[in-house]
């Protein structure tokens, strides 16, 4: 092998379609009200109205957050009469809370 150059290893990506997925998971994910509402559907589900008076937004605005959670996936919907419940549709999307917290101790050991 000539000097000064390497052997990267083998690499496999996925199709672009998967990182585009993920990316929208993550932007998702980018706004603390929808965390808030992930963070209380991980206990049980809800109904609109519970998390409007949770987060302390106007109706409007949690659905909005709702629809957006919704399209990416992460929480399923079900109408009952004149209310709609929400709960989380993949359990593995708390695992964020984890890794927030590990960023969070990590950045506080930081010299």
């Amino acid at each position: 092998m000539p000097s000064g150059k390497r052997k990267l290893p083998t690499y496999k990506a996925r199709p672009p379609q998967e990182y585009r997925a993920g990316a929208d998971v993550f932007k998702a994910l980018g706004h603390s009200s929808r965390l808030l509402i992930i963070d209380v559907l991980s206990h049980g589900e809800r109904c609109v109205a519970d998390l409007t008076e949770l987060i302390g937004c106007d109706i409007s605005t949690v659905s909005n957050h709702l629809s957006v959670l919704r399209n990416v996936g992460m929480v399923i919907d079900e109408r009952r009469g004149q209310q709609v419940f929400y709960r989380l549709a993949i359990s593995c999307v708390t695992k964020v809370f984890t890794c927030m917290e590990e960023m969070r101790t990590a950045r506080q050991n930081q010299p």
